[in-house]
């Protein structure tokens, strides 16, 4: 597993990168093999799966094939809300591992609060699992701030992240400071909104003045606000500009003018969602 004091080239948030590889809805083998590799050879140290995706076993096959180190690789991982009772949770996370072609993950997700989830149930099965050393840590993914405290009374190990939709059409004010609050980290899935925030003029203008992407402004007020980002990406190009955002430095002013953005708008929002 990575080596929590080192990320190389990129910003560490207690060992864990700040910017990711999300791989959603990437279900093409070779392209996510191929998209996987490319990102690795462009420096990302962080990659982002789960059992939901389809694609571990690409994810797999490209950390197999890179040149970079295992252990200099994040890896993370999601159990789907069906496999969420303590035998379920188990038995699954061992597929993933034997999907993925690893001993352990560094942070092992509960994907949903949602369906077969019972924090009694579900949770102490992600402490057995961290004992047995086959999770580094322990995230929740789209938690509430009432569904995280819940959480903590049901966990040995601290939650290490909350993984949720997080944007400049989407700043998820309340939840960081609750988060904050609890030394739990954020990961923003969708941090693009989708390719919404192509559209925001705000972020266009701010792009243009440091000859920048809207994309890569967006990653970058994330992460001026301490937020991981695993933005998926497929292509070469997009690989490339999504990292590059790495070299922007939005000012004070700047931030505040994101910050500010009106227009509020939710992408990943499933029935079964606990909003």
């Amino acid at each position: 597993m990575v080596d929590s004091l080192t990320c190389g080239d990129v910003p560490c948030a207690s060992g864990m990168p700040t910017l990711g590889l999300g791989t959603w809805q990437n279900d093409d083998r070779d392209q996510c093999v191929e998209s996987v590799k490319t990102a690795l050879s462009t420096g990302y140290r962080h990659v982002d799966t789960a059992q939901a995706y389809g694609n571990e076993d690409a994810v797999g096959e490209a950390i197999a094939e890179s040149d970079v180190p295992r252990e200099e690789i994040f890896l993370a991982t999601k159990v789907w809300i069906d496999d969420l009772d303590y035998d379920d949770v188990l038995e699954s996370t061992e597929e993933s591992l034997k999907r993925l072609g690893v001993n352990a993950v560094d942070l092992l997700y509960v994907h949903w609060p949602a369906r077969e989830y019972e924090p009694e149930e579900t949770l102490p099965a992600f402490d057995d699992l961290r004992d047995e050393g086959k999770i580094d840590r322990v995230g929740v993914s789209n938690f509430e701030p009432e569904d995280l405290r819940t959480a903590t009374d049901h966990l040995d190990a601290p939650i290490f992240a909350n993984q949720v939709e997080c944007h400049p059409k989407l700043p998820q004010e309340e939840l960081r400071e609750v988060c904050r609050e609890m030394g739990i980290e954020l990961v923003a899935y969708s941090p693009l909104a989708r390719g919404e925030v192509f559209d925001v003029p705000e972020l266009e203008a701010i792009a243009e003045d440091h000859d920048a992407s809207a994309a890569q402004v967006s990653l970058a007020w994330l992460r001026e606000h301490g937020i991981t980002a695993i933005p998926k990406a497929t292509g070469r190009e997009h690989i490339r500009d999504n990292f590059a955002s790495l070299s922007l430095s939005l000012s004070a002013e700047e931030v505040e003018t994101i910050d500010g953005i009106p227009e509020r708008e939710r992408t990943v929002d499933p029935d079964f969602a606990p909003w």
